[in-house]
């Protein structure tokens, strides 16, 4: 009789039992953290293909998925090859020692892992081979100068004649499913690939892949310090978002920022503006007076009372009284929503619930603010109050940069930092740009360096960044903030137009006023030619 066939629960508990056992022999004092994450559904939902590998799979998480099967064959055929050209090692000794380190693995991701520990050892084997395989293909094309075997340099040719997808496998390789611990790619590397300083090679190799597959092209770290920290890092999203996002705390050491504007200014600009204000003030009050009182109930009704006494000699009165009651109310209908507070004029009225509230670049660019770029990264972005100027990182925008913003903001948001400064620079640059206009402007100004087709795709790009998992607050970004909309608030632009706001509201009961006495004497007029026949008075005049 044949025995009967290990159930799916039964396999689950032979490798929960291994994984605990293991996980004791070991006795680590610190658990691994885990670093791979499946991306949070508020992200996932707006644009999901550039979360989900279009063309290769990587990991566990979306192994034999049926429409990435066709590269199962490139992957296979860069594991061949390179087992080919190097023999002192097989490629099922790289899998045991693979295997050795399951339990470390396991914990790197957040799913729970079905495959058994061989079939997850050979998965990872053949995909850390395989992304070797680009780095170094990607690393030729990019750096002439790097030192590559002559055997690994027939294996770069194999591939470059092989992958026709490029930029496509580029951008699988950076999506946060598709990672893959760094420790492994470290380990294929060692284990097949025979020349000096083979940690310097590889770390320059993913210095120049973070380097070019970055949007923001500054690292404030030097290639020294990068070797000795990058292989610390859990997998290559990991390390590019180390490179790019730098650790600004809450209590940032930026200087603290001028509590009033009158401190930046002279006293010559004091004066003048203190004569401005009691000047407005003197014109102001008695316009303030006349509007409550002309908006009054009683003025409503001496304005109805002659309407009533004439509409009783006349029947015609019904349409002229309307009319006169009409402009009334349509006059406090304009009154109360010239008087209503508005955000920033932005071309739909109000900004989306989810954008930072913060003028358009054109806005800003009108009333004087000159856009330059930072000599820096995201932590060198300002809003310099005493020149009207605004500092931006410069960020470079390719086919891969959306999918590699995407997957630097999911990544951000599963490992929640204190500070989420990649986030809140993404909701920055979606609060400023809503239009082409606003992508030229700092395009000219050489802070957004433009690869794709057009301004509007930038402009696109931006404006669908819209969602984020939670509010957070970066002390540097949020003063270049609050920098530009106290400058936009305080322009003399907006001044005027709120101005011309006030003296609108104050003057419209006075305009109303006379507009319909006009139309009551008018309306007499009319009555008494129609009594004593007027007619007669012009022929005898």
């Amino acid at each position: 009789m044949e025995p009967p066939k290990l159930t799916h629960d039964h396999e689950w508990v032979i490798q929960i039992s291994r994984a605990i056992e293991e996980g004791l022999e070991k006795d680590d004092d610190e658990p691994v953290p885990t670093s791979i994450f499946s991306v949070p559904k508020t992200l996932m939902s707006i644009k999901p293909e550039t979360y989900t590998p279009q063309l290769v799979a990587l990991g566990p998480y979306h192994h034999q998925r049926l429409e990435l099967l066709e590269m199962e064959h490139y992957k296979l055929a860069s594991a061949m090859r390179v087992q080919k050209h190097i023999k002192e090692i097989k490629f099922r000794d790289l899998v045991n020692r693979i295997a050795e380190s399951d339990c470390t693995i396991r914990a790197s991701y957040h799913r729970l892992l079905v495959f058994d520990k061989e079939t997850l050892a050979w998965i990872f084997a053949i995909d850390a081979a395989f992304i070797l395989m680009c780095l170094q293909t990607y690393s030729s094309t990019t750096n002439r100068g790097s030192r590559i075997s002559s055997k690994m340099a027939s294996l770069i040719d194999y591939a470059r004649k092989k992958t026709t997808h490029d930029h496509a496998i580029l951008r699988d390789i950076i999506m946060l499913e598709n990672q893959i611990p760094l420790f492994l790619l470290k380990e294929v590397h060692h284990e097949f690939y025979y020349y000096e300083d083979r940690d310097e090679v590889l770390a320059n190799i993913l210095l120049g892949f973070c380097k070019d597959l970055s949007p923001i092209k500054y690292f404030n770290i030097d290639q020294q310090h990068f070797r000795e920290k990058c292989f610390a890092r859990a997998h290559l999203l990991d390390l590019l978002y180390y490179m790019v996002a730098p650790d600004l705390q809450l209590s940032t050491d930026c200087e603290q920022e001028k509590p009033e504007e009158d401190e930046e200014i002279g006293w010559f600009r004091k004066a003048w503006k203190l004569i401005l204000k009691l000047l407005w003030y003197i014109h102001y009050t008695p316009l303030l007076l006349l509007s409550r009182i002309f908006k009054s109930k009683v003025v409503t009704l001496i304005l109805t009372i002659p309407l009533t006494i004439i509409s009783a000699f006349s029947n015609r009165g019904s349409k002229s009284a309307t009319a006169i009651t009409d402009l009334i109310s349509s006059a406090e209908n304009v009154a109360e929503n010239l008087e209503s507070p508005s955000s920033y004029d932005r071309k739909d009225e109000s900004p989306l619930i989810e954008e930072i509230g913060i003028p358009s670049v054109t806005k800003l660019h009108k009333i004087g603010v000159k856009f330059r770029p930072a000599k820096g990264g995201l932590g060198s972005t300002k809003f310099d109050k005493s020149s009207g100027s605004f500092y931006l990182p410069v960020i470079h925008l390719d086919d891969n940069s959306e999918v590699v913003l995407r997957n630097l903001v999911a990544y951000e948001a599963c490992i929640a930092p204190e500070v989420m400064a990649f986030t809140r620079y993404t909701e920055l640059m979606n609060g400023i740009i809503d239009t082409e206009e606003d992508v030229r402007i700092l395009r000219n100004a050489g802070i957004i360096l433009n690869r794709l087709k057009s301004d509007v795709e930038v402009a696109t790009l931006w404006n669908w960044m819209t969602k984020s998992v939670r509010v957070t607050k970066v002390p540097v970004l949020d003063k270049a903030i609050e920098g530009a909309n106290s400058y936009y608030s305080k322009s003399w632009k907006m001044r005027m137009n709120g101005n011309m706001k006030n003296y609108m509201v104050s003057w419209w009961p006075c305009l109303t006023f006379l507009a319909a006495n006009i139309l009551i004497l008018l309306y007499v007029v009319q009555t008494a030619c129609t009594i004593y026949t007027c007619s007669k008075w012009m022929q005898a005049l």
